[in-house]
């Protein structure tokens, strides 16, 4: 599969607003009936453009009021060392996103914590002890603007 079609394109749509359609009602409303828009569905897994499906959990009501934004700069930048680090840095479940950057550090945490205690407790005793660590940056998000967000599919129609 490495032309998508609209039927495709608006498949991709429905499912970023509501992975919890029914394969009936996808079916409708992308104007397909329900055996093809299955095997839609299906190829767009099998090909990597469905990634998987996920329930978006709202972190204040979990008790993760804080959520920090975190630079790591690395001592050194040979290959091994940052593998090394992105190991660590993957294991951790308070990291919820990292980048590996360009400009100023090397990677860009984002990561979530109960209260800036917890966080503080987290930075030394975790974040600072990884490895190959040279400098840490921290910014706290002071609210929410947009988070979450459906992926822009438009440059994909012809």
């Amino acid at each position: 599969m490495e032309e998508l079609d609209k039927f495709d394109i608006a498949i991709l749509a429905e499912l970023q607003a509501d992975a919890r359609l029914t394969n009936a009602e996808l079916a409708q409303r992308v104007g397909l009936s329900a055996a093809p828009c299955w095997r839609r569905v299906r190829a767009l897994e099998e090909a990597g453009f469905i990634k998987g499906y996920h329930a978006e959990i709202d972190r204040h009501r979990i008790g993760l009021g804080v959520l920090a934004f975190v630079r790591l700069d690395a001592d050194r930048s040979t290959g091994g060392l940052t593998r090394e680090m992105e190991e660590a840095i993957a294991k951790i479940p308070e990291v919820v996103a990292c980048h590996y950057i360009s400009g100023t550090g090397t990677f860009e945490l984002q990561v979530v914590a109960r209260d800036l205690e917890s966080f503080s407790q987290f930075a030394r005793g975790v974040l600072l002890n990884l490895p190959n660590v040279k400098d840490m940056h921290t910014s706290f998000s002071l609210g929410e603007v947009k988070a979450g967000g459906a992926l822009p599919l438009a440059h994909l129609r012809r």
